[in-house]
């Protein structure tokens, strides 16, 4: 992978850091923070590669030398990866690598840690850690990735430079889930609740998710043409397979999409709508339905996403709803 590639999907990260290496101004410490699946490890490696290879054009490491080599297949000696053991990264963790960084590099000089997940630190780990990262040796590079960087100590914080990495575009992440050989309009539903695309293949993986989307276009159809039937299709399918507090919350959050899609519809935005297998009875409700009925129809179920944090009563919330959104 070269930078070029890595830069489509993370522009600014990857300009800076390109920058910072052609002007031979590399910060001793970076925190890399992002959603999951934004790059900021395989950004991290590549830095790495950079970093180390004695070969490299401007800012591109070889790939071919023997430093290149080796930190692709994991086993640089002077590379070390530090993920959390069991729950958290654990002091001894943090003393074993600077135990490590005590001896001389054995390739060259430099040397080079990557911690993954570094919110999970536990306190005492960071503050060793803090101490490294205040007397850092000449040829060290640490790279901190998080996905909760207001988890850590201020004081790492402001130690390390801070490099944001951009969250994946919708498109960008159905495409990559249809490379992956998800169904579009599978890989269009999940891209819709997140974009995180590990959290995304979790739902698509999940034979439950995939039950959810069908009895949930179910309802839509039902509160549309039938609407006398509704109350009775929650106790039939609804209420039976969406049983917890999050199995709810994401059918609220399945059901506010087909509104969407059909306010989108009458918006002539039919590009945009999620739901595009059934497209033809969302053109159909959304000529029958005037603007304002549909936005107050979102308006309730946004509202009953906010009940359901205060606990409310979960099959009592759902016939609430309904009835609400047969009334417009």
């Amino acid at each position: 992978m070269e930078w070029n590639t890595l830069a489509q999907r993370q522009p600014y990260v990857v300009k800076l850091l390109t920058n910072s290496l052609k002007k031979e101004r590399l910060a001793h410490a970076y925190l890399f923070k992002g959603n999951k699946g934004t790059g900021k490890k395989k950004i991290s490696l590549h830095l790495t590669k950079a970093y180390f290879c004695r070969v490299r054009k401007d800012s591109e490491p070889c790939g071919e030398c023997p430093d290149c080599k080796r930190i692709d297949s994991g086993n640089h000696p002077d590379v070390h990866l530090v993920k959390p053991d069991g729950q958290s990264i654990k002091i001894e963790q943090i003393r074993q690598l600077q135990k490590e960084f005590s001896y001389l590099g054995l390739e060259s000089k430099s040397k080079a840690y990557i911690l993954e997940h570094a919110e999970r630190m536990t306190n005492q780990a960071a503050n060793s850690l803090l101490k490294f990262l205040e007397e850092p040796g000449q040829e060290t590079i640490a790279i901190l990735l998080t996905e909760n960087p207001q988890q850590l100590l201020d004081t790492i914080r402001s130690r390390c430079q801070i490099l944001t990495f951009a969250p994946q575009s919708q498109n960008e992440l159905i495409e990559a889930l249809t490379e992956k050989d998800y169904s579009n309009q599978l890989a269009r539903t999940a891209a819709a609740l997140t974009n995180d695309q590990a959290e995304a293949e979790e739902y698509l993986n999940d034979e439950w998710f995939v039950i959810a989307r069908k009895n949930v276009l179910k309802l839509g159809e039902e509160l549309f043409e039938r609407p006398q039937r509704a109350l009775l299709a929650l106790h039939e399918y609804w209420n039976p397979h969406f049983k917890e507090k999050q199995q709810v919350e994401i059918g609220l959050d399945l059901l506010l999409i087909w509104y969407k899609d059909v306010f989108l519809t009458q918006l002539e935005e039919e590009h945009s709508i999620v739901y595009s297998d059934h497209q033809n009875i969302l053109s159909v409700q959304a000529l029958q339905s005037s603007q304002s009925r549909v936005r107050n129809q979102m308006l309730h179920i946004l509202e009953a996403k906010r009940r359901l944090n205060a606990n409310m009563n979960l099959q009592l919330l759902m016939e609430q709803l309904v009835l609400r959104l047969q009334e417009g």
